[in-house]
This record gives C-alpha cells, structure tokens and sequence, in this order.
C-alpha cells in the first residue's frame, strides 16, 4: 500500500497520463465547465471533455470539446464515439448533469463495458447507472463519490443483501460498506456524521470533514472528484490510496 504522501511527493513534473470528462445535458452544463477548469491546474498531458450534441449551438467552438449523438432530450445516446470517450483514455469522470432517463443510463453502461477502463462516478452519475450497476460493479475500476443516501439506493438498486439508513451510527455504516468492498471491487467515498469515509477491498479509512477544506456541500462538487480522476491516472491500480490522498492534493 502506498501511503498519501508517497502518492502526494510523485505528481509528475512533466504533462503525463490521459482524462475524459463526460456530462451535461442540454438544459445543463455549467458544472462540467468547472471540472475541466479544475482540471487545467493539474499536469495531465490530454484533457478531453466529452458533450451530447445537443448543446454544440450553446458551446463556442474549442479544441478540447468533443460531442456525441444525444437522445431526443438532449443527454447521451449510444454511439460509437461515446464508447471511444471512455476507451481512447487512462481514466474517465463521468461528472453528472446526465438527466436521468434510460436510454442515457444504457449508453453509460455500453461505453463503460467496452471502454474496458477505470472511471470515476461523480454527482447524479450514480442515481443515473444504479439501473445498471448490478452488471457494472463487478467489472471493477470504478469510484463512486455518493452521499449516504445515493448509497442506499444502490445498495437496494442490486439487492445487497445489507441495508444502509440514514439514521445509522457510523460504525454500522462502516462494516457495511466493508462487507460491500470485499464483495464487489469499488471503491467508495461517502460523508456521515462530520466523517469522510473511504471504502476499498475491505480497507476503510475515515478523515474529519473539519480537517479537510471541504464543506457538505462543495465535497460534492467538481473539485474532489477531479483530483481523485488525476491522482488514479498517475497510480493506476491504486483507487483506495489515491482517492484517500487527493483529500489533501493542492495543484500548483
């Protein structure tokens, strides 16, 4: 196990490693537009940002956007350039804004199994594939940044046989999501009672929000998961101590 400042000492100096950034639907995409700022502060050789095509008259021609085929209510169809998305780079965030609808959640799923690589689930991500996730979370490769009640809902969404309440002290909530790490290979970030909780093949590891620079609110937003996107590219094979280290990465 590499520790967070192994991992924090050998962000590379020189550009290196791959990210696609895919979200947004056509009545929202102003978040997305934050991920990849947040993005440009960190040394990644390639940062791709990939958009439903129903939003290429809102969006100023620029090198680094690309769109794919959107559904009739403008978030993401099926298509062979959302499946190149995911598999033409090291790691993808799949960063929200998506509209929940079905069609979209089976585009996700599609590019996901044939991308073949890992990818970080940020925002309505999770409420959008716990459709899908009974076939998606054995695959591996992927964090999942959720509140504990987008948990519970997918939990329920696979029919794991553990429940998680709200109303549940943390230490509960703990030894499931340790029993749920050792039975499917993700790992998980979640927020209960002031506790940053990070789950990983049966490893846990829990930070004080009050330690970190994050609130309940922004711990959610384009920051965190952006940097756990940098920090797996870099360590790949290293979800757990990646994620547990970007809590204290601050790009130059």
């Amino acid at each position: 196990m590499l520790s967070k400042e192994d991992i924090l000492w050998n962000i590379p100096e020189q550009r290196s490693g791959s990210v696609s950034i895919l979200g947004g639907n056509s009545q929202n995409f102003s978040s997305i537009a934050k991920i990849t700022e947040s993005f440009t502060k960190m040394p990644l050789k390639e940062i791709r940002t990939y958009l439903p095509d129903s939003l290429k008259n809102k969006i100023p021609p620029l090198p680094d956007i690309f769109f794919t085929k959107s559904t009739a209510t403008g978030s993401f169809d099926k298509s062979p350039e959302l499946n190149a998305a995911i598999s033409s780079s090291d790691i993808s965030l799949l960063a929200g804004d998506f509209s929940k609808n079905s069609a979209t959640a089976i585009a996700l799923s599609s590019a996901i199994k044939a991308g073949n690589k890992p990818t970080v689930w940020a925002k309505d991500t999770i409420d959008l594939l716990s459709t899908e996730a009974q076939d998606l979370l054995p695959l591996g490769n992927i964090t999942i940044l959720a509140t504990l009640s987008q948990l519970q809902k997918l939990l329920r969404a696979i029919y794991y046989p553990k429940m998680l309440l709200l109303s549940m002290p943390i230490q509960p909530v703990k030894e499931v999501l340790h029993k749920f790490t050792l039975s499917y290979p993700v790992t998980i970030l979640t927020l209960h009672e002031g506790q940053i909780i990070i789950a990983s093949n049966g490893e846990l590891s829990t930070t004080p929000l009050e330690k970190s620079s994050y609130t309940p609110l922004t711990l959610w937003l384009g920051d965190l998961p952006a940097k756990i996107t940098a920090l797996q590219c870099w360590n790949p094979g290293k979800p757990y101590d990646s994620t547990l280290a970007a809590l204290s990465y601050k790009p130059r």
